[in-house]
């Protein structure tokens, strides 16, 4: 199982509470991992990426094993310990402003 950790703000969206479980067949990548959220969430459905060209929203952030994912390609590989589920995937709202 694949532990992904949400943003207060889509957790409601979801109606979830802490952290979600899902189960990603074949390679765990960003991609598939997203794919599966919106699958089981369809209200996150262009939250995390944009609908049509499938590219990370400017202010969020993936974050796992204490390193930033987010410049990652969508299909490069996870750490091996998200995809055991010893470790979650953070997905993380930016902050900006001045």
């Amino acid at each position: 199982m694949i532990r992904v950790v949400l943003p207060a703000h889509l957790r409601t969206l979801a109606q979830v509470d802490g952290e979600v479980r899902l189960h990603v067949a074949g390679q765990v990548t960003q991609r598939a991992v997203l794919d599966e959220l919106e699958a089981r969430y369809p209200a996150l459905r262009g939250t995390i990426r944009d609908r049509l060209t499938q590219r990370r929203r400017a202010f969020v952030r993936f974050f796992a094993c204490e390193r930033d994912l987010s410049h990652e390609p969508p299909d490069t590989p996870l750490p091996d310990a998200v995809a055991t589920g010893a470790e979650p995937l953070l997905i993380v709202g930016a902050m900006a402003g001045g």
